[in-house]
Formats: C-alpha cells, structure tokens, sequence
C-alpha cells in the first residue's frame, strides 16, 4: 500500500515522488501515458537563472533550486544508477548594445550579491569563447549559474531512483488510501479551468528540435530568445516557440524550421549539424505565471503541483523539497505567490 500516490510522471510528479521515498515513504507513480510523456519529454533542458536584479521570491526560489541541483541529480544519480545528464556548464549571451553593455555591467555586482559569492555574471570579450557565438558589439555576458539536463534522461533517473527506494510507476492506480498529490500538467490546469468557469492555467505550445553536433564540452548559448543546449551525448538542442494559438499540440511546422536557421545564424558549429529529432508539446502555465503548490482545489485532502511552463526543471529540486515537508510532515514553507490562490 502505499502512504503517497503522485499522479503525473513528468518533471514535477516524480520529483516529488523521489524527495518523499528517499524520506521513506512508500511511494506510487501513476500515469497512464508513462514516464516522460508530456513536456518533460522534451529535448532542450536547459536550467538558466533569471538576471540578477529586482529580486523576489520566485527568483529567490529558483536560485535556491539552482544552486541545489548538482547534489539534487548526483544523489538521484547514485541511488538508481542512470545518469540524469545534468552537468553546469554556464551560458553565453551575446551584448547587442552599448546600452545593454551597460546594463550586463551593472549586473555583474548584482550577481555577486544576490547569487552569494557563489557564482559569476560577467562581460567577457567575444573571442574568450571563439567560433561559438557572434555579438553585434564584440562582447558576451557570461554566467557560471546556468546548467544543462537532458530531459528525458533526468525523468529516466528520477524514475530508477524511486524504484530503487521500493516505490512503483504504474499506469493505474492500487487499491487502498494514500494522500495524493497532482501533478498533471496542462491537463490539471485545463480541469480546473473547466472547473472554475475562468482561466486557471493552460498549456502553451513548444516546439523544438535536436541536432547531431557535438558540443558538450561548450556552455549553452542563449541569444534572439533561443536555447542552445549541449547535450553530453553529442546533440544539440534548441528550443521553443510559445505558441498560445494552436490546431495540434504534438505537430511541428515552419516555425520550427525557422529556429533551426536561426540557430543556424547565431551558432557556427551548427551550421552544417543535421536535425535528428523534432518535437512539440504542452507546457503548463499558470495564471499567476509561477508555480502551483499547495492544497489541491477540487480534492480535498490532497495536494497539487503544476504550473512549471518553462522553469520546471530548474525549479525541480527546491519544490520537491517544499513539497515533501508538506505531504509528510504538514510543514508548509510554500510562498504566498506559489499557492493555488494566485491563479484563482
């Protein structure tokens, strides 16, 4: 029997799951659809912090999640011996301006402050990184913040991990009590907007594409709103459109061929690199625009996480560890701003 059930086994729900089993609960994982199956099966993975100023505590949030993360995976890692392919390699941003030259400056002693000491934000000349990203002015914001993880391979790890602790993934539920926790994407928010008869949350449509080019001893790049993620198997991904106006969420189109150009533009290396894989899918976006935590809505006695759009991953470890002091030990550290309320 077991003491919790996490419906979804997407970034968030077994997260979660493994923050309560290594605890030792007894853990189930239910999803019809099976590991990985809606937006964290995607292919960018990139885990980049916001810029380091007019801090709140969703920045705050995320940067402690950050900072956790290496330990986070390296212990998910070990427990049930997949490899999450997490690694923190950094970012490069290109420096379009003389004003936003100023402003990356201004930002390195916000960084030193706010990211603790821990890590940097810095201007750097163009040719420190040579043949990797251009820059209208010649220079590149550099941070030692950002990480990678293959998305994929991090839900695989979560979910061999959780066996190992004893805990199951099924496709339907056991029989018998548990406390619950939800954790279903865009499908939750569009129940509870049906529920509600106004907008709670939806999903957001992603496209994304992964290129045969090995980089993975790069940082990822972020220029013109586009990732570029190395990836330790020697692809590449790039990604997303945001997309709120759509016929089919699954299909990719012209504006996935136009990334793959663009990405073909700003990153040298890629230029000739072929596209192996394309995907689209659902991100799910709260009204509130942060996440979604606490008691659920409609199920009394249970709980809901969801909402994580494109800062699931990133956030991954600090709501894993919120969660899990509220499910098991009725400790609830969830800020006003991540409740149900504000999408409410």
């Amino acid at each position: 029997m077991a003491d919790i059930r996490v419906f979804g086994a997407g970034i968030f729900g077994l997260s979660i799951a493994w923050a309560c089993a290594r605890r030792g609960a007894a853990v189930e994982v239910v999803d019809p659809h099976g590991i990985g199956a809606g937006s964290s099966g995607g292919l960018v993975g990139a885990l980049a912090p916001h810029v380091p100023e007019n801090w709140n505590i969703k920045k705050q949030v995320q940067f402690e999640s950050l900072d956790a993360a290496e330990a986070f995976w390296a212990e998910v890692a070990r427990a049930g011996g997949e490899d999450p392919g997490y690694a923190r390699g950094g970012r490069l941003q290109p420096v379009t301006d003389a004003a936003a030259l100023a402003l990356a400056r201004a930002r390195e002693g916000g960084a030193a402050d706010l990211w603790q000491g821990k890590y940097s934000w810095r201007v750097v000349p163009e040719d420190d990184f040579p043949g990797l990203l251009s820059s209208p002015t010649g220079w590149l914001i550099h941070d030692t913040l950002s990480a990678r993880m293959h998305p994929r391979r991090a839900c695989a790890a979560l979910a061999a991990a959780i066996r190992a602790r004893g805990g199951r993934i099924r496709a339907e539920p056991s029989d018998g009590p548990a406390l619950e926790v939800w954790a279903t994407g865009a499908a939750g928010l569009e129940e509870l907007t049906q529920a509600r008869g106004r907008l709670v949350g939806t999903g957001v449509k992603g496209q994304a594409a992964l290129l045969r080019a090995d980089l993975r001893d790069a940082p990822q790049l972020f220029a013109e709103a586009l990732h570029i993620v190395p990836h330790a198997d020697g692809t590449t991904a790039i990604g997303s459109t945001t997309e709120r106006d759509y016929d089919d969420p699954t299909a990719t189109d012209a504006q996935l061929d136009a990334l793959v150009e663009t990405a073909r533009r700003l990153c040298p290396a890629l230029r000739d690199a072929p596209v192996i894989e394309r995907w689209a899918g659902l991100r799910p976006r709260s009204r509130s625009r942060a996440p979604m935590l606490g008691a659920h809505p409609l199920r009394p006695g249970a709980f809901i996480a969801n909402g994580g759009f494109k800062i699931g991953f990133g956030m991954a470890p600090g709501i894993a560890a919120m969660m899990a002091d509220l499910v098991l030990e009725r400790t609830d550290r969830i800020p006003e701003a991540f409740r149900p309320e504000a999408s409410l």
